[in-house]
């Protein structure tokens, strides 16, 4: 079961790239067994303990690329069904999700929630706020 969600993540991040003052790819992360998750469990399991880290939303993450906005142009608005794409897969294999943001200036964001089997599971990228 937890195969298919990582192969599904896969399929839906590729090609897209996290906007920020550097734009970065999303890599499809796993952990077995390791739900529910927790910002302690994150920063343990990512290696971060002594980096700050906040919780997000996940439709506040993807607030500005995964709608449409008049200013955007045809590749933006492909971006954007992209975008919905990768959020909806996450929705309807995940359950639980949040959005981890471990670090400052250059910052991971796991997007992570829960299979069936208690697996942690998700996307990851980095984003870079001056």
């Amino acid at each position: 079961m937890s195969g298919e969600i990582v192969e599904k993540l896969k399929k839906a991040s590729t090609g897209l790239l996290m906007m920020s003052e550097s734009d970065y790819p999303f890599e499809v992360v796993q952990w077995k067994g390791a739900a529910p998750a927790t910002q302690e469990k994150i920063l343990q399991l990512t290696g971060s303990q002594d980096l700050p880290v906040e919780v997000v939303d996940l439709d506040y993450l993807f607030r500005n690329c995964a709608f449409e906005q008049e200013w955007h142009n045809e590749l933006q608005k492909k971006d954007v069904k992209k975008f919905q794409t990768l959020v909806q897969t996450l929705k309807d294999n995940l359950s639980d999700i949040s959005v981890y943001r471990v670090g400052q200036i250059n910052i991971d964001a796991y997007i992570v929630g829960q299979t069936k089997d208690g697996d942690l599971t998700g996307v990851v990228t980095k984003l870079v706020e001056t």
